[in-house]
C-alpha cells in the first residue's frame, strides 16, 4: 500500500470514528432516553448532501482530573453550514455523547467559529442544545468559553436569525445562550432549562421541586415565556423550525421568500359581518379573523400557549410574510397586561429588524388593573409595547374591529405611533374609556341627584346611549384623519392585502443614536 492510500485509509477511519461521537454504548444510552444524537437531529434538519462539517478532528486542551486521556475529535459539538429548503444555514448540535456535551474552551471556539461565519455571510444559526452545562474540569476557561458565545449572540442580535432547540438538559450559564436567541423550542418531557437545579433549591430554600417542575417545556412555554414553542418529539420539533424559518428573511438586508397561493386577493368573507357579537362584554374567537384574513387560512402563531389575551405570529398575505398581532378577546377580554405587552413587544421588535410587515387586528378594553400588575410593573411592561410599534419602521396595517380604550388604544399601534395604514370596522368603538365608566364620571352627580330608581337607571341608559352615540364608533376617528377608512368587515382580506402593497417601498428612518433604551 502506497503512503498516500494509507493517509486516505486513515482519514476514513478517523472520520468514522468522530462520527460515533462517545461511541455506541453512549449513543444506544442517548436511544433508550427516547432521544436521537447529534447527527441524527442535523440529518432531519439539513436538506440530504447539505451538510459540511467544521473542525471535525478538534480535541480539547484540558488535562486536569484525567481529562488528557479522553481526547475524542470533535469534542462534543458537531459544527458546520447546510441548508434548509434550499437556503445557507448555520448550525451547531451538542452530542451529549461525549463528556455529556459538558461546554469545553475548544466546544465554544468551534461554536463561536459558525457563528463568525454566520454573521460574515448573512444566514441564519440554529443551535441544538443538549449539554450538561459547563465542563467543571476547566474551571474558569469554561465560563470564558460561554461568555464569548454570549458575546456573539448579542453580535448577531437583529441582524441575523437565531434560533435554539433544546433537545436535552440546559442548566446554569448554558440557558443564557438561548435566552439571547430569537425564538427558543422545547421537547416535551426531554428538555429542560432552568439556572440551578432541583437539588440546590431544596438546600437553599427548602422546597421540592422536579426537574419537570421547576424548568420543564410546558413550565416554560405557559407561565415564564422562555420557550416560544414546545414539540412531543424531536423530529417534530425539527419540523416545526423549518416551517418558521419559511417566514424569514436570510439577515436584515433580506427579505422573506414569497410564498405562492392559489387563495384570491379579493376574496370576501361573509361570517365576517356578523362575527361581532351585539352583546359587547360577550367574547368571540380572534383566530377566526386571522385564518379569514390570511393566506389559505395558515396562520403559524409563536408563544401559543403564554399570555394567551394577545396572539402573535407569522402569516402569508397575499404571499408575503407578515408577522400577525392580535388581542384575544376569549381570554380576559383581551386585556392588555404585563406578559401580554412583552410578549407582544419582542415579536414586533423581531419583525421590525428583519423587516417583516406587521398587521395588527385590535380589539383591547384597556390595561388589566390591580396590585399584582401595578406592583409587577405593568406601566413600564406595557410602556415596552408602545415603544416597540413606535420605533418600528416597517409597514403597519392596523385594524380595529372592536374597542379600542384609552392607552390600550395608544399602545396597539394606532396612527400617532407612525401607524401607516389604520383601518376599523363599524363595530370598532375609539374612544378614553367604555360608556360604563365614562358615564359615571361625566354625570355622577345628575345621576346621584336623582334619587328615584327607576328614573335613576332610565338616566344612566340615556346617558349611556348618547355617550356611545358620540364616542362609541369609529367615525370621529375617522374625521380626523386618525383611520383612513371605515371597512366592511368582509372586505377585510383585500384592504390589507392593497395597504401591503402600497407600503412595499416604504422608506422610514428613525434619528441616528447609538442605540436606543427601551424601558426593561
Amino acid at each position: 500500500m502506497s503512503i498516500q492510500n494509507k493517509q486516505i485509509e486513515d482519514l476514513v477511519r478517523r472520520r468514522a470514528a468522530a462520527r460515533m461521537g462517545g461511541g455506541q454504548k453512549r449513543i444506544d444510552a442517548q436511544h433508550e432516553k427516547g432521544k436521537l444524537t447529534a447527527r441524527e437531529r442535523l440529518a432531519l434538519l439539513l436538506d440530504e448532501g447539505s451538510f459540511e462539517e467544521f473542525d471535525m478532528f478538534v480535541q480539547h486542551r484540558c488535562t486536569n482530573f484525567g481529562m488528557d486521556a479522553s481526547h475524542i475529535d470533535g469534542d462534543g459539538v458537531v459544527t458546520g453550514q447546510g441548508t434548509v429548503d434550499g437556503r445557507l444555514v448555520f448550525v451547531y448540535a451538542q452530542d451529549f455523547t461525549v463528556n455529556g456535551g459538558s461546554l469545553s474552551k475548544t466546544m465554544s471556539e468551534k461554536i463561536c467559529k459558525v457563528m463568525d461565519t454566520a454573521l460574515k455571510v448573512g444566514a441564519p444559526v440554529i443551535g441544538l442544545n443538549d449539554s450538561g452545562g459547563a465542563r467543571i474540569q476547566e474551571g474558569i476557561d469554561a465560563l470564558a468559553g460561554y461568555a464569548e458565545i454570549f458575546e456573539r449572540n448579542i453580535l448577531c442580535s437583529g441582524v441575523i436569525p437565531q434560533i435554539s432547540l433544546i433537545m436535552g438538559p440546559c442548566a446554569g450559564g448554558a440557558v443564557y445562550s438561548p435566552a439571547l436567541t430569537d425564538f427558543t423550542l422545547m421537547v416535551d418531557k426531554t428538555s429542560y432549562m432552568f439556572l440551578t437545579g432541583p437539588a440546590v433549591v431544596k438546600s437553599v430554600t427548602g422546597e421540592v421541586v422536579s426537574q419537570e417542575e421547576l424548568g420543564g417545556s410546558r413550565v416554560h412555554a405557559s407561565k415564564s415565556g422562555v420557550a416560544h414553542f414546545t414539540a412531543e418529539t424531536e423530529e417534530e420539533a425539527i419540523e416545526r423550525i423549518k416551517l418558521l424559518l419559511s417566514f424569514l428573511p436570510q439577515n436584515n438586508l433580506g427579505t422573506s421568500p414569497l410564498k405562492p397561493t392559489s387563495d384570491p386577493v379579493n376574496r370576501t368573507d361573509d361570517s365576517l359581518n356578523s362575527i361581532i357579537p351585539d352583546n359587547p362584554n360577550k367574547a368571540y374567537d380572534m383566530y377566526a379573523v386571522i385564518r379569514s384574513v390570511v393566506d389559505d387560512g395558515e396562520f403559524f402563531e409563536v408563544h401559543r400557549d403564554f399570555a394567551r389575551n394577545i396572539v402573535v405570529g407569522f402569516a402569508h398575505v397575499g404571499g408575503r410574510s407578515v408577522g400577525v398581532v392580535a388581542n384575544q378577546p376569549g381570554v380576559l377580554a383581551g386585556v392588555l397586561d404585563i406578559n401580554a405587552s412583552r410578549k407582544a413587544a419582542r415579536f414586533v421588535r423581531f419583525c421590525d429588524a428583519f423587516n417583516i410587515p406587521l398587521l395588527t387586528l385590535v380589539d383591547v378594553p384597556g390595561f388589566l388593573c390591580g396590585t399584582q400588575q401595578e406592583y409587577g410593573a405593568v406601566i413600564t411592561n406595557g410602556a415596552k409595547l408602545l415603544y416597540a410599534y413606535g420605533e418600528a419602521t416597517v409597514p403597519k396595517v392596523t385594524v380595529t374591529l372592536r374597542k379600542s380604550y384609552g392607552g390600550a388604544h395608544i399602545v396597539m399601534s394606532c396612527k400617532q405611533l407612525r401607524g401607516d395604514i389604520n383601518y376599523a370596522w363599524p363595530s370598532a368603538n375609539i374612544a378614553v374609556m367604555g360608556a360604563d365608566g365614562a358615564v359615571g364620571v361625566l354625570y355622577g352627580k345628575e345621576i346621584k341627584a336623582e334619587e328615584n330608581p327607576e328614573k335613576q337607571a332610565a338616566l344612566i341608559e340615556q346617558k349611556k346611549q348618547e355617550y356611545n352615540d358620540l364616542f362609541c364608533n369609529p367615525y370621529q376617528a375617522a374625521q380626523k384623519g386618525y383611520i383612513e377608512d371605515v371597512i366592511e368587515p368582509r372586505n377585510t382580506r383585500f384592504r390589507v392585502i392593497r395597504a401591503f402593497e402600497v407600503l412595499e417601498g416604504k422608506r422610514q428612518d428613525i434619528p441616528a443614536k447609538k442605540h436606543d433604551n427601551i424601558p426593561l
